[in-house]
């Protein structure tokens, strides 16, 4: 069984849904602390001046060390500034009616509980019934685990009884030391290998990275086919060079 772990972020781009793709377990890290500013509350949107961030608004003062899980929301301006920007942006893209008045509506539902990862996570969800992806979602918040690092992975591992582990190549950099903590619980290994491909956008040039409503506004019922036209076999910890 092959399980993929990630934090929920905020409208993700493209390489997180083919993570999601290839999992057959989906965790959501929520129990590691939240970084102000990061893609846990931002993403980019393509418009005719190039990108454009789009923040949600968090309470931070006096939460320092906070947990995703309980990172809330500041309804000032939100989710409405978001909306106004999408339809700005995307209005002219071939499948915005089909999917915007959806979008918006799950926007507005989903943080009114004020809950970022509550919001991250419908939307991911959301996101993943469009592109007809169907794993089994778990939170680590609930599963009862605890740990830093690769020995919180290995332990959310043991507790969905996951048999393989894809990893994003960013976590090379902490994993490459301590990777052996998996092959110790028979958890094979491997990383991400993912090249963005291309797509037509509202605007030239194609520029990449970016949400993966940028995707699903243009290319529609194919979006789930462009996502894996970038997949490429993934690395094993033996082939690549530890610095």
């Amino acid at each position: 069984m092959k399980a993929v772990i990630m934090q929920p972020t905020y409208l993700p781009w493209l390489g997180y849904f083919d993570l999601i793709d290839q999992a057959d377990v989906f965790v959501f890290l929520d129990t590691v602390q939240f970084e102000k500013q990061s893609w846990q509350q931002r993403n980019k949107i393509r418009t005719s001046e190039g990108l454009e961030w789009i923040t949600v608004p968090v309470l931070i003062k006096g939460r320092f060390g906070q947990l995703i899980r309980d990172v809330e929301i500041n309804p000032v301006a939100f989710p409405e500034k978001h909306i106004k920007q999408i339809k700005q942006h995307y209005g002219r893209a071939p499948y915005f009616h089909k999917y915007f008045d959806e979008l918006a509506d799950l926007l507005i539902m989903s943080s009114k509980d004020l809950s970022l990862n509550n919001l991250n996570i419908e939307l991911i969800q959301w996101a993943c019934s469009k592109l007809s992806l169907s794993p089994v979602f778990y939170r680590s918040s609930d599963l009862g685990v605890t740990g830093k690092r690769t020995e919180l992975l290995v332990n959310v591992l043991k507790a969905i009884k996951a048999t393989q582990y894809l990893s994003p190549l960013s976590s090379w950099d902490y994993l490459k030391n301590d990777h052996c903590q998996m092959s110790s619980h028979n958890i094979a290994l491997g990383f991400h290998n993912y090249a963005h491909p291309e797509y037509r956008q509202v605007y030239d040039p194609f520029i990449p990275f970016v949400s993966i409503i940028d995707l699903v506004f243009n290319e529609g019922e194919r979006s789930a086919a462009v996502i894996r036209s970038g997949r490429r076999e993934e690395f094993r910890p033996d082939a690549l060079v530890i610095k």
